[in-house]
């Protein structure tokens, strides 16, 4: 037996336990969001994920569902933040998308469409962010890392290596690699571990495979975001 909420006019069931965001995407309610994983603690951080519940924004990745609640998701203003909130991740990094071999498969990016946004609005910082190739399998390009710790959450409640951290506060904060050294190739880190497959951009890619499926074929290239999330997919 479930109770209910209603997401944009629409009753949604729930059970106890489940978050906003666990029920919508249950019942094919796409709420956007980029660090939110089902097969992790809910993390909160990149706030794409905000609704308004009885006139108060929320992240729906964090807020128990309750009997009654009226949530809004998709609404122009909503979405108006959301955008905003992509730009800066865009402004903050260096995500060349028609040169990544994450394209088509990229969640940023995805987003970025389904949102609507056509441009990054802020002036681009363009940090100076190291890549570090060490690794026989895995490439880390920290340019394309947008903090949302997914790989952090992966190594550490899945992998049980405890391989990525992040440090420094602000602009200045990197991902880094738990090993003497500091580099990949010198971690625990294997290409079949679960923090490898989660990163929703192109900061962890897998050597020797980029473009093995051609730009044009990809997943979010069929599909928007709203449908392969909606259907289950957190690739």
């Amino acid at each position: 037996m479930s109770d209910t909420l209603t997401i944009d006019g629409k009753e949604i069931p729930y059970r106890p336990g489940q978050t906003i965001m666990d029920a919508a995407m249950a019942a094919g309610v796409y709420i956007p969001h980029l660090c939110h994983n089902p097969e992790f603690k809910p993390h909160g951080s990149c706030k794409l994920c905000m609704v308004n519940v009885n006139g108060r924004n929320v992240a729906s990745c964090t807020m128990p569902a309750a009997s009654g609640m009226t949530v809004l998701n998709d609404t122009p203003e909503l979405n108006g933040a959301r955008r905003s909130l992509l730009q800066m991740l865009f402004a903050e990094g260096n995500h060349l998308c028609p040169v990544c071999e994450r394209s088509g498969n990229c969640h940023l990016q995805a987003l970025a469409y389904y949102l609507g946004m056509t441009n990054p609005h802020y002036v681009q910082f363009y940090p100076s962010r190291e890549v570090d190739a060490s690794h026989p399998d895995v490439l880390l390009d920290r340019n394309r890392c947008i903090m949302c710790e997914l790989c952090v959450r992966a190594s550490s409640e899945v992998d049980g290596k405890d391989v990525f951290g992040l440090s420094g506060r602000g602009i200045q904060t990197r991902l880094v690699v738990n090993a003497p050294t500091g580099l990949l190739g010198d971690s625990a880190l294997a290409v079949s571990d679960k923090a490898v497959q989660v990163c929703p951009t192109g900061a962890l890619l897998i050597k020797r495979q980029g473009y093995r499926v051609p730009v044009g074929r990809r997943m979010f290239d069929h599909k928007p975001i709203s449908v392969v999330q909606t259907e289950g997919g957190h690739d």
